[in-house]
């Protein structure tokens, strides 16, 4: 696997969700709008949980559920995210871990991106991201440098005006439809606003 492009939008709900619920592990789905084969851009994803990342039943209804959303949307699920409830810690759980490899199954080339919680600040140079690959049946490190984020000065500054201003309680996991089903888990609002905070300049939101 080459480079891996991460769009503005994929990574601010990403960030938010892991700043929403900072004192516990958070979870997510990468999806692609783009066509299978060559390098993986991710242009989107669905956070999923925020308690209980290995309860198997809620897992796999989310999986299901996304996976419908995905097939009439035209996009397709790529990778998984986490972020471990301790900061320091970015090392992929049992859980990631099986959790990628399903995704794997059905996308030969997944990624599994974990959120470095110690190098989260409003002054991040580059993207507090660890990725890994799939190799052998193993999910092997890969270089900081294979990760591509354009525009990531506007992306940072998008997701710290939207904590800011409190807009990152917009932002619905599938934990919380659970708890309220009209709560949107595709988040449309938040997409919205990601849209409305980026400059006409910037392709790939």
């Amino acid at each position: 696997m080459g480079e891996i492009e991460l769009s503005c939008r994929a990574y601010v709900k990403m960030h938010l969700h892991a700043c929403l619920f900072p004192r516990c592990s958070v979870n997510g789905l990468l999806l692609s709008s783009g066509a299978p084969g060559g390098a993986v851009c991710v242009t989107d994803c669905v956070p999923l949980l925020h308690s209980h990342l290995s309860l198997a039943p809620i897992t796999q209804l989310a999986l299901t559920q996304v996976d419908v959303w995905c097939s009439q949307t035209q996009q397709r699920i790529v990778g998984y995210y986490q972020a471990n409830a301790c900061a320091s810690d970015s090392s992929p759980t049992p859980c990631a871990l099986k959790i990628a490899d399903k995704i794997s199954e059905q996308c030969s080339n997944a990624v599994l991106l974990m959120i470095d919680g110690g190098k989260m600040s409003p002054h991040d140079r580059v993207p507090p991201i660890v990725m890994y690959e799939r190799k052998d049946s193993k999910w092997i490190l890969k270089d900081k440098h294979t990760i591509m984020l354009r525009q990531w000065e506007e992306t940072r500054l998008i997701a710290n005006q939207m904590l800011d201003s409190g807009d990152h309680a917009l932002l619905v996991d599938f934990d919380s439809h659970l708890d309220d089903i009209t709560k949107d888990w595709t988040n449309q609002k938040v997409n919205n606003k990601i849209l409305e905070l980026a400059s006409p300049a910037n392709g790939n939101v």
